[in-house]
């Protein structure tokens, strides 16, 4: 595609040059906010704390614009990612430190378009926390067909679905604010956005290139994750060098909500380079 994706973007904390940069990422069907909101304080972002944190939105989701036709025409995550360089660009002027490396931690596409950084701008990222994501998404077929199926009917159609795959047993009674946060993002997202976004994760392979990264990288993965199992954040940390894995029991596929001390945790320790607890 040749025009850049517009995603949303969501400053959380941004004050000057003299704290890290964390960037977060989304899972599909979700906004950073309502993924991410419970673990934000935890990783230090407060009025108080020691990073400046921002997040992006995908295509029609969260805090993004309902996206033209132009900008989801042969979307790949290649794409996400250097729009993702373009939130971070804005970010650091603001900050006074235009061009600076900065932390990556993303879930699920939000994880692949993290991989995709690594790849492709490996100047620029200091580390990633790669959150219940893989190198490849699957059978190709399944995801074309469910964004036909999401292109003509709607986000709805995936609700009942994304219950049963976002959210460890017992997680929607123990926490039903924090699932029903979620899933009202998918309800709510635009249906071409959401298509377009099943169509690049078809698309997504970055098997056999993640050898080439050469900045600390933490695997999180969750215990119940049907979608993304332990094994596929196996893989990715067996592929790059040095990566840690750290598998998170009684979490399925969202981990920042369903476990956020844990997952603030490691993040926070990717930062300040200290092994995973």
């Amino acid at each position: 595609m040749t025009a850049r994706p517009v995603l949303g973007a969501v400053e959380f904390v941004l004050r000057d040059a003299t704290r890290p940069l964390l960037v977060l990422g989304p899972s599909l069907g979700t906004s950073v906010a309502a993924l991410w909101q419970s673990a934000v304080e935890l990783l230090g972002a407060g009025s108080a704390g020691d990073l400046d944190v921002v997040g992006w939105d995908l295509p029609g989701h969260g805090s993004a614009p309902v996206p033209a036709a132009e900008d989801l025409d042969g979307l790949t995550i290649g794409d996400l990612a250097a729009a993702v360089l373009g939130i971070v660009e804005r970010a650091q002027a603001r900050r006074g430190d235009p061009g600076a490396p900065f932390w990556y931690a993303g879930v699920s596409a939000g994880g692949a378009v993290g991989q995709q950084l690594l790849l492709d701008a490996p100047g620029r990222v200091l580390g990633a926390a790669l959150i219940c994501t893989a190198t490849t998404f699957g059978d190709a077929s399944a995801w074309t067909a469910r964004a036909d199926l999401v292109q003509a009917a709607g986000t709805p159609t995936q609700v009942e679905g994304a219950a049963r795959r976002w959210f460890a047993p017992g997680f929607l009674e123990r926490e039903p604010q924090v699932a029903l946060r979620l899933l009202a993002c998918l309800q709510t997202a635009d249906r071409f956005g959401y298509a377009a976004v099943c169509r690049a994760l078809a698309g997504h392979d970055v098997r056999g290139r993640l050898g080439a990264v050469g900045v600390p990288v933490i695997a999180i993965a969750g215990e119940a994750d049907q979608a993304t199992p332990p094994a596929r954040l196996e893989e990715i940390a067996r592929a790059v060098p040095g990566a840690r894995l750290r598998v998170l029991d009684g979490v399925a596929h969202l981990a920042p909500a369903e476990r956020p001390q844990a997952v603030a945790a490691l993040v926070r320790d990717l930062i300040a380079g200290r092994p995973a607890a």
